[in-house]
């Protein structure tokens, strides 16, 4: 059960990231400060570094949450789920992931997109996070199934249904799909990536 003061912890997390992407949509996220965000979100400064050590941080605010999930879903795998049902598992996780973002609304998923695909800084950062994920991934598979993939096979993988999944979101949100029809369109996507891996282990 979560006591008061973890409950308060939480409220406050989430006044300074709705701030924070409420600024950024307004004011832009060069143009935004670390203190208006606090400011926005009543409370100090210094409240703001016990939560976030920079305003990247606040963008990818649930990265590290999203990353366990997905390897805890697969430690925690049935021993005799087969591959592709598991690669395909991973994927629907990671939609339902980004349509929940931790009770934020999920219309503010297009806006963090935009900020990720725009801003010079948070597209180092979101590269960085997407190897280290990545690799991190193609590790736990590769430990989930030792008699049937390879290292190289198991990265190969990965980078192909990851892949084949954030373009077809991106490509979804540039034609003006609905957030929605977006994720519809990564488990799309992740099925055709699929088609191409069934035989892989097999040989």
């Amino acid at each position: 059960m979560v006591g008061m003061r973890e409950r308060k912890k939480q409220r406050t997390r989430r006044a300074l990231i709705e701030a924070a992407l409420r600024l950024f949509a307004e004011k832009g996220y060069e143009e935004t400060t670390l203190a208006e965000i606090a400011a926005e979100a009543d409370v100090s400064t210094r409240t703001f570094f016990s939560y976030f050590a920079s305003k990247e941080d606040v963008v990818f605010f649930d990265s590290n949450t999203r990353m366990e999930r997905l390897l805890d879903r697969v430690t925690t795998r049935k021993s005799d789920e087969p591959l592709p049902a598991l690669l395909l598992g991973i994927v629907r996780e990671s939609v339902s992931q980004a349509t929940e973002d931790e009770g934020l609304p999920l219309r503010d998923a297009p806006l963090r997109m935009h900020l990720i695909m725009n801003v010079p800084a948070l597209q180092a950062r979101a590269l960085h996070l997407l190897f280290d994920s990545q690799l991190r991934l193609a590790r736990a598979l590769h430990d989930a199934y030792p008699d049937r993939l390879d290292a190289v096979e198991a990265a190969a993988a990965v980078g192909a249904l990851t892949g084949a999944a954030k373009l077809a979101v991106m490509a979804s949100i540039e034609r003006g799909d609905p957030m929605e029809r977006a994720m519809e369109a990564a488990v799309r996507a992740a099925e055709v990536a699929l088609r191409g891996l069934d035989r892989l282990g097999d040989t």
